[in-house]
């Protein structure tokens, strides 16, 4: 099995970036959801985002975001990739990868084995589902897990990635219980809500690598 690509998202400062992708994370993530305690303005999102080397992927996260918003948002910062994690639809999503241009994911909450089965509803629309927890006063970013053998054995027909609950020490259980190409962390790696710890972003990374 190949190592997995690692996510690190709601990144806010350069340290926590350098330390990221100097632990040998894929993809870097911004959040621009005003509830969020990770929450970026559009100028600081920017900013960070230059400091996202071209070999790696800078993804912008967006929630229930309105069509000027998402424009306005995916041209100020140019990410590599949008990640959708409301309560948008398979037509939305893809016409948003149709016209900017981009590569799109799509979070969905996991709360029954039979929301796997209702994920075709996705296929072409998005490059990449992401399982997470469902969701609760925010859509992500909850430090909650779901039932990972849910996944074990699923025939997946789109690219995909684990979230929810992901931390150090439950990472690479992770992802030999499910096979996963990809995961994805944020809490996991807060010493506080919003406050990334380096140490345990080197560790996560480190786990992930080594599953």
């Amino acid at each position: 099995m190949t190592a997995p690509l690692i996510k690190i998202c709601g990144l806010s400062t350069t340290e926590t970036i350098e330390a990221s992708l100097d632990a040998g994370a894929s993809h870097i993530g911004f959040v621009h959801f005003e509830p969020s305690s990770r929450h970026l303005s559009l100028d600081d999102a920017a900013r960070l985002r230059r400091c996202v080397s071209s070999d790696r992927k800078a993804v912008l996260l967006l929630a229930n975001a309105d069509p000027h918003t998402t424009a306005t948002a995916i041209d100020r910062i140019r990410p590599d990739v949008v990640q959708f994690h409301g309560r948008e639809t398979p037509e939305w999503v893809g016409l948003v990868r149709q016209q900017a241009k981009v590569e799109v994911w799509k979070a969905v909450g996991l709360r029954e084995p039979a929301t796997l089965k209702r994920a075709g509803k996705w296929k072409g629309k998005v490059d990449r589902l992401l399982y997470d927890a469902p969701a609760k006063a925010l859509p992500g970013g909850n430090g909650e897990a779901f039932d990972w053998n849910w996944l074990s054995d699923h025939d997946h027909e789109i690219d995909w990635g684990l979230a929810g609950g992901l931390t150090p020490e439950n990472v690479a259980r992770a992802i030999r219980t499910t096979g996963a190409p990809l995961v994805d962390t944020s809490s996991g790696v807060e010493s506080a809500p919003g406050v990334k710890d380096v140490d345990l972003i080197r560790s996560f990374c480190e786990a992930a690598l080594q599953s």
